[in-house]
């Protein structure tokens, strides 16, 4: 939508300047001219009266000496100034006594004429007026009469040409010219009606153009600015670099635009995402889901193995004790040379039974789910407990174990049986690292308050990647078939509940060490702190 010119507002600020102007200037103009033409009347007037002021004194001494040609000389003098038109002296009867100009004497003038009307209409005659009423203008001349007051040199004369008792003895009328009074007027009304003008013009232009470049066109960028944001143009910016009010309007304006394209950026990626998104969350909640059937797999394996662990424990107690029953029988017979190999193979069975009923033993300890117990225990044997379980594991896989015991022993209130797990899933996890074999090093020592095991193996080592989720339920890297992915997180767990911490300290190709750190003078009852 386009303003109008008569609607825009640098149009309505123009007029309202320019209705100032002309109000302003008109007034200021009306009474400047007028003031001129009173002030140049009065001085044109006041000139007048000063010269008939002067003849009337001038003649004074020539009149009371009854000097007629005294007199005539000066006012025929006087007659010669410039401005001065004529001069002529009224007796008490209108009739002119003396004149500048010769043919007029001893005529009579009208007493009802306009000049003379002003004195003889009030009766009696008064011997003052106001200098206004003395004054008659016309075009291009101004007639000012100046009456003649009788005073006591008058009447007491020799002459004793006039009574005491008059008042007004005659009048004294000049003629002046008013050509160059008007020519001033009409010169200095045109000089200042052209300086009003040109003033008005300039103030027009100077108003213009500053509405112009300081208001319509920063309100126009700001108009195409909201026009473009309008259009959804959030990229446009208003290039406005002003320190007043719309200066900062337009920043404001620029900040807003870059909030709002940040927020229409976010919803519009939103937008976009929001199917990938939708199926990264189904996909955790299936993840989720599949954790949970593992768990309830796992926990009914559990349940099972300890079952099974338990039924074979009998049958290889009877088998350890019919084999250590037939040895005895056969040596009861003497003849220990006849039966030795029997007896070795006897005894071989024996001792293997022997060790799968520890094993079965230990299955049973290792799935035992009772309630956490914190023991003083000896890190070290827990160590060594750990290393004898997983030594058959070791020798199928062709691992070596190497010990370095920096501390004596070290006694912790832990719960042996789960730390002795979390070593061995560690050290499960070490030989799986190393398929082609190695070495796998367990080192022990005190750091400050805490008891401090390190495993460390030749494996290839956690990529980065991986390295951040070693420790999340049922991460593994390995055949799903094989592993369950518990292993580290149960380590976690357990070490978490003794208030300690693991992580990986050091992992490269050329394998890796995981550090257990385990407070020392911590007392706890049942996972709890005493």
């Amino acid at each position: 939508m386009k303003v109008t010119f008569r609607n825009k507002l640098s149009t309505r600020l123009i007029l309202i300047f320019l209705t100032i102007f002309i109000v302003t200037l008109g007034v200021y103009t009306f009474y400047t001219i007028e003031m001129i033409h009173n002030k140049l009347g009065e001085a044109c007037t006041q000139n007048a009266y000063n010269i008939s002021d002067v003849i009337k004194k001038s003649t004074r001494y020539g009149m009371l000496l009854n000097s007629r040609e005294h007199v005539e000389q000066i006012i025929n003098t006087i007659a010669t100034e410039k401005g001065v038109m004529k001069i002529r002296i009224f007796n008490k009867n209108g009739m002119i006594a003396y004149s500048s100009d010769s043919t007029e004497l001893r005529t009579t003038v009208d007493l009802e004429h306009t000049a003379c009307n002003a004195c003889h209409s009030i009766k009696p005659i008064p011997a003052t007026l106001p200098i206004n009423d003395l004054i008659n203008k016309s075009e291009g001349s101004l007639v000012l009469v100046n009456p003649i007051i009788n005073e006591s040199a008058c009447y007491t004369a020799e002459c004793h040409a006039h009574k005491s008792t008059d008042k007004l003895l005659g009048i004294i009328s000049i003629q002046m010219s008013t050509e160059t009074v008007d020519s001033i007027i009409k010169q200095s009304t045109n000089i200042f009606s052209a300086g009003v003008i040109a003033t008005f013009l300039l103030l027009v232009i100077t108003t213009v153009i500053t509405i112009r470049y300081s208001i319509n066109k920063p309100l126009r960028k700001v108009f195409e600015g909201i026009q473009e944001i309008g259009k959804g143009n959030l990229d446009y910016r208003i290039n406005l670099n002003r320190n007043d009010e719309l200066g900062l309007m337009a920043k404001e304006f620029n900040s807003m635009t870059e909030k709002l394209k940040a927020a229409y950026d976010e919803i519009k990626d939103w937008n976009e995402n929001l199917n990938k998104k939708v199926e990264q969350k189904n996909q955790e909640l299936k993840n989720i889901y599949d954790q949970i059937v593992q768990v309830e797999k796992l926990a009914s394996l559990g349940k099972l193995s300890a079952t099974v662990a338990h039924e074979l424990n009998n049958p290889l107690e009877g088998i350890l004790t019919y084999s250590k029953l037939i040895t005895k029988k056969l040596e009861k017979f003497g003849e220990n040379e006849k039966y030795e190999d029997i007896i070795k193979i006897l005894q071989l069975i024996a001792d293997e039974s022997s060790r799968c009923g520890r094993i079965v033993k230990d299955l049973l300890q290792f799935s035992h789910q009772d309630e956490i117990q914190f023991v003083h225990s000896s890190i070290r044997d827990i160590i060594n407990r750990a290393l004898k379980l997983m030594s058959h594991h070791f020798q199928i896989n062709n691992v070596t174990i190497k010990t370095d015991y920096k501390a004596e022993d070290i006694y912790v209130e832990c719960d042996a049986q789960r730390i002795e797990q979390a070593l061995i899933a560690i050290f499960v996890n070490a030989v799986e690292a190393m398929p082609e074999g190695g070495s796998i090093t367990v080192s022990l020592a005190q750091e400050i308050d805490n008891a401090v095991i390190r495993i460390s193996d030749e494996g290839k080592g956690i990529p980065p990647d991986i390295l951040p989720h070693i420790f999340e339920p049922f991460f593994t890297t390995k055949d799903k078939v094989k592993d369950t992915g518990l292993g580290l997180a149960v380590v976690y767990g357990i070490i978490k509940q003794h208030g300690g911490k693991v992580f990986v300290e050091q992992t490269s190709i050329k394998g890796t060490t995981f550090k257990i750190s385990l407070p020392i003078n911590q007392k706890k009852q049942n996972g709890k702190e005493a």
